[in-house]
C-alpha cells in the first residue's frame, strides 16, 4: 500500500514566552511558548529546511513536489519552485503550491501520496498584538515523501474527508492578520464534520481505535473536542503549548513527532480540521526503526532561545524601528538570479579537475592553478565547515543587528565568507563548527533575496 517513506520537521531556533506579551502590554498572562521564525526566515526557507531533513533519508528523488502554506512569500509566483531549486531536483520534477489556507496541507499530502512525491508544509502565523492568534500561533515546517514497497515506514490504510462551507476564519488577500467568527459557532460547525471524517477513516481501515491520535486545527476548541472522544496516545497535543498552532505545518509537525517514537505495528489517526476535516489512518511498518528522522521534533525544542517581544514585533513588520545609517539594499535582478540558480539556490560550487581546488562562487578559471573550463559541479549545501575568522558589523543593514560575518573553510574544500545566523556575538569563535542553512537575506522592491547562511548546532 502507499505510504510515507521519509519525514522531517523544522522548528525555528527562537521562541516567544507568552508571558512576555502580557508583561509588555498589560494583558492576562498565558503559559507556554510559541515558536518564532527568525528575522531571515519565511514559509519558503523553513520549507526548504524541513525538506532537506526529509530528503536526507528518502529512498530516491520525488516524482513531484507539493508545497502548502497559508503565508506564502509570493503571490502570482510559485513558491515551490524555490524549494525545488534548493533541493536541486531535476527540471522534470513537477512543483506546485497549495497556498492561502490551512487545508492546503491536506491537498499537498494527498497529492504527494498519489504521485509518489514530496509534501512540504510550512507556515508563519501572526496576529494583532495581544490577540489569541499571536499568543497561540506558531511557526515551523514539516515534510514527507511517499512511495510503495519496502521503503514505506507508515502505510496509509484508511482515508476520509468531509467538506462544508461556513465562515469561521478568513483573511482578505491584502491583509496580514486573520479574522474569526464567534468561537462557539466554529466549534459547533466542526463537530459533525470531524466526527464523520474520523469515523469514516477508521471504518476504511477496518478498526475502531488507534494507538496514536493527531488532531490539528486552527480552531483550538474544535481540536480539543475531537480529541476528547478518541482513545489513544494524545502526546502530540503537547506541542500546542511549546510550538503553538503552526497553521498548515501543525499537522505535519505533530505527525513527525509521533513517528519519532511510534513502534512497528502501531496505528496512527491523523485528522486536520480546517474548512472541513480530512482524516488518515496509518500503520507503522518494521522499516521505521532504521528510517527515523535524524533530528527529532522534541530534540529541536531543546536549546531554543527566547526572543524579546519588541524584537518579535520588528521581525513581523509590526514595529518600525530606525534603520541603520547605510543605504538600503538593492532589489535582486531576475536575469542574474536565473543565470546563477545552482549557486544561489543550491549552493553549488565548482571543483577543478586539474588540481581539485573548490571554487566558491563557481568559476570558469581555477583560483589555484589557473586552469580554464575544467570544472565539475559540487554541492556544499550539506557540507560542514570551520570558522577561520569573523567580524561583528554593527552598521550593516539587518532586522537583528549586529551582523556576524564569518569565513568558513569547508570540509570538502573551499573557503567562503558569509553571514552567521541564529547566533549572538558571544556565541562565535574561531574554530567553531558550522553548517549551511537556506535563508532570506533581505527583501527589496518586492523581491525576496534567498541565499545560504552559516549556522551551528543542528544535525541533518
Amino acid at each position: 500500500m502507499p505510504g510515507i517513506t521519509s519525514y522531517g520537521g523544522y522548528v525555528p531556533r527562537f521562541m516567544l514566552e507568552r508571558r512576555a506579551i502580557a508583561d509588555a502590554l498589560g494583558t492576562p498572562a498565558r503559559r507556554g511558548t510559541r515558536a518564532v521564525a527568525g528575522y531571515d526566515e519565511d514559509s519558503t526557507s523553513m520549507g526548504v529546511e524541513a525538506a532537506r531533513r526529509t530528503m536526507s533519508a528518502a529512498p530516491g528523488p520525488p516524482a513531484t513536489l507539493h508545497f502548502a502554506t497559508s503565508s506564502p512569500a509570493y503571490a502570482d509566483k510559485t513558491n515551490a519552485n524555490a524549494i525545488h531549486a534548493a533541493l536541486r531536483l531535476s527540471q522534470g520534477t513537477f512543483a506546485a503550491d497549495f497556498a492561502g489556507a490551512v487545508r492546503g496541507a491536506a491537498g499537498a499530502l494527498r497529492s504527494a501520496a498519489a504521485s509518489g512525491g514530496l509534501a512540504v508544509l510550512a507556515d508563519v502565523r501572526t496576529g494583532r498584538p495581544a490577540s489569541t492568534d499571536e499568543c497561540d500561533g506558531g511557526d515551523g515546517a514539516a515534510a514527507f515523501t511517499f512511495g510503495h514497497g519496502d521503503d514505506v515506514i507508515a502505510e496509509i490504510v484508511g482515508t476520509a474527508s468531509a467538506t462544508a462551507e461556513f465562515l469561521d476564519r478568513w483573511r482578505l488577500p491584502h491583509e496580514h492578520v486573520s479574522r474569526q467568527w464567534e468561537e462557539r459557532f466554529g466549534a459547533q460547525a466542526y463537530a459533525p464534520l470531524t466526527a464523520a471524517a474520523i469515523r469514516a477513516a477508521l471504518a476504511d481501515a477496518g478498526i475502531d481505535r488507534t494507538d496514536h491520535v493527531v488532531v490539528s486545527s486552527p480552531h483550538a476548541r474544535a481540536a480539543a473536542a475531537a480529541r476528547g472522544g478518541l482513545d489513544g496516545d494524545h502526546a502530540s497535543a503537547e506541542l500546542d503549548g511549546l510550538i503553538g498552532c503552526a497553521g498548515a505545518a501543525q499537522v505535519g509537525l505533530a505527525l513527525a513527532d509521533v513517528l519519532d517514537r511510534a513502534q512497528p505495528g502501531e496505528s496512527i489517526l491523523v485528522a486536520l480540521a480546517a474548512d472541513g476535516c480530512d482524516a488518515w489512518v496509518l500503520r507503522v511498518t518494521d522499516a521505521i526503526g532504521e528510517r527515523r528522522a535524524a533530528d527529532p521534533i522534541r530534540g529541536q525544542l531543546d536549546g531554543r532561545r527566547a526572543v524579546a517581544y519588541n524584537d518579535y514585533l520588528t521581525w513581523r513588520g509590526q514595529l518600525e524601528r530606525e534603520p541603520p545609517r547605510r543605504p538600503d539594499p538593492d532589489r535582486p535582478a531576475g536575469p542574474a538570479s536565473a543565470r546563477t540558480e545552482p549557486w544561489k539556490f543550491g549552493f553549488v560550487a565548482s571543483r577543478c579537475v586539474s588540481c581539485a581546488a573548490v571554487n566558491l562562487p563557481p568559476q570558469r578559471i581555477c583560483v589555484r592553478c589557473g586552469a580554464v573550463d575544467t570544472m565539475q559541479q559540487v554541492s556544499l549545501a550539506d557540507d560542514a565547515g570551520t570558522i577561520r575568522t569573523y567580524t561583528i558589523d554593527r552598521l550593516a543593514y539587518s532586522l537583528a543587528p549586529p551582523v556576524i560575518d564569518v569565513v568558513v573553510d569547508f570540509d570538502a574544500g573551499g573557503r567562503y565568507q558569509c553571514e552567521l545566523t541564529d547566533a549572538r556575538p558571544e556565541d562565535v569563535a574561531v574554530g567553531g563548527r558550522v553548517e549551511m542553512t537556506f535563508r532570506r537575506l533581505y527583501t527589496a522592491g518586492g523581491v525576496h533575496n534567498y541565499f545560504w547562511k552559516a549556522t551551528s548546532g543542528r544535525r541533518r
